[in-house]
């Protein structure tokens, strides 16, 4: 067993094993996966018949995945799928989001991209739209278009090293001028198991990527696989169980952590696969689908609301460190009951959102502390009484503790 402390992480451990032969092999697997079915890529998942009716059958046996996120995208979104493959995922989502919706699919592999467009006429004939576009790119680098960086070496070929820092700075340029994905345009990323592909060393900038590119109240929905246990080295050494989704996958607890490390509030387990997929050297291999949202940026201000937990816990406590007790008044800024009271985020069915009779304005309202998780006093809320009594004293909430 690998030797590991409690500051070292499964992607601490990864990065010691991945190698450029690992690499080759994920590229090399998924181009051989394209070509003829390979069962044995990721875990077989069931889909709704209906989505799948339209589909072309080599869309479905050249398929790879581990989940179907697909389910929890809606009508008129904007969706990106990481790592796209032969585009099932976005042909269904197509069907999801509708003529009034969007759906990009971003894939570094050229022959699961050859597979996605060859269909796209045919798939807009039948849904009597056209809203998907595909797109070679890496998930770690969603600023960068591949397919434009190609352009640029077809007509300025590499030979010195001062041709590879004219590509670097054209590169850089098309990040910042023309960016693959903008920032803040996407409604909902999913992914069906890629991110356990990605290298070790590039898993941060994953997930600042995503956190980047979705709207404010936007969420990533994504189904990979995980373990319960720090991989073995035979595991971690084996190119093929990199490219079968087993060596790159998180440690379980550790994944719903990189999202909140990231900014992403409101992470939960969507669907959990009771059996493992694999079990290798004693370690369990599951499918998880998790969903985490953007959008706690911003002050916090006072405007005297509050926000009652209606249980059934005792108390709960959210990302940010409030802590709601069951049927109390909590003290909240505006921006934190935003969140909770949004219908469509995760809090909503379980918070009631409570405002004074007398509103504040934003532009009269002072910076609150929102570190303090003291209660609201009823007399607080109503009329006359709000500059009586003040539960908590205005504070800078610029702190990376507060909300």
């Amino acid at each position: 067993m690998t030797s590991i402390n409690s500051n070292t992480s499964s992607t601490d451990i990864q990065k010691k094993h991945i190698s450029s032969e690992i690499e080759s092999e994920v590229l090399d697997r998924y181009a051989a996966g394209a070509q003829a079915p390979q069962a044995s890529l990721c875990c077989p998942t069931d889909y709704d018949d209906i989505d799948l009716k339209l589909l072309p059958q080599e869309i479905i046996e050249k398929d790879y995945g581990c989940g179907d996120p697909s389910k929890y995208v809606h009508e008129g979104e904007t969706a990106l799928d990481l790592g796209s493959g032969g585009g099932k995922i976005c042909y269904i989502l197509s069907q999801k989001v509708g003529k009034t919706g969007n759906v990009i699919g971003v894939d570094f592999n050229d022959t699961m991209l050859s597979l996605a467009r060859k269909y796209q006429n045919e798939m807009s004939e039948k849904y009597g739209y056209s809203n998907v576009s595909f797109h070679k790119g890496k998930i770690q680098d969603l600023a960068l278009s591949l397919d434009q960086a190609q352009k640029w070496l077809e007509k300025n070929p590499i030979k010195n090293v001062e041709d590879v820092a004219k590509y670097e700075a054209y590169c850089d340029e098309i990040r910042k001028t023309d960016p693959l994905i903008k920032s803040n345009s996407i409604d909902v990323i999913v992914s069906n198991c890629v991110l356990n592909l990605v290298k070790p060393q590039d898993k941060k900038e994953l997930f600042k990527d995503m956190f980047r590119v979705l709207k404010r109240g936007g969420r990533c929905v994504i189904s990979d696989i995980v373990c319960d246990e720090f991989p073995t080295d035979k595991i971690l050494e084996d190119p093929e169980l990199w490219s079968g989704c087993i060596s790159g996958a998180f440690r379980e607890d550790e994944f719903l952590e990189m999202f909140a490390e990231n900014g992403f509030y409101g992470i939960q387990i969507l669907e959990r696969q009771a059996e493992p997929w694999q079990t290798i050297d004693g370690i369990e291999f599951r499918s998880l689908t998790v969903q985490a949202y953007k959008g706690k940026e911003g002050p916090c201000l006072e405007r005297h609301q509050a926000a009652i937990y209606k249980g059934p816990w005792k108390s709960v406590k959210d990302d940010d460190g409030h802590t709601y007790y069951r049927g109390q008044r909590m003290a909240v800024c505006d921006k934190t009951l935003n969140i909770l009271t949004d219908p469509s985020g995760p809090y909503s069915k379980d918070i009631i959102g409570l405002e004074p009779a007398e509103i504040i304005s934003l532009d009269d309202a002072e910076p609150m502390n929102c570190r303090a998780n003291q209660s609201r006093n009823p007399k607080e809320m109503k009329k006359s009484k709000i500059n009586q009594i003040k539960t908590i004293q205005g504070d800078d909430c610029s702190s990376p503790n507060c909300c």
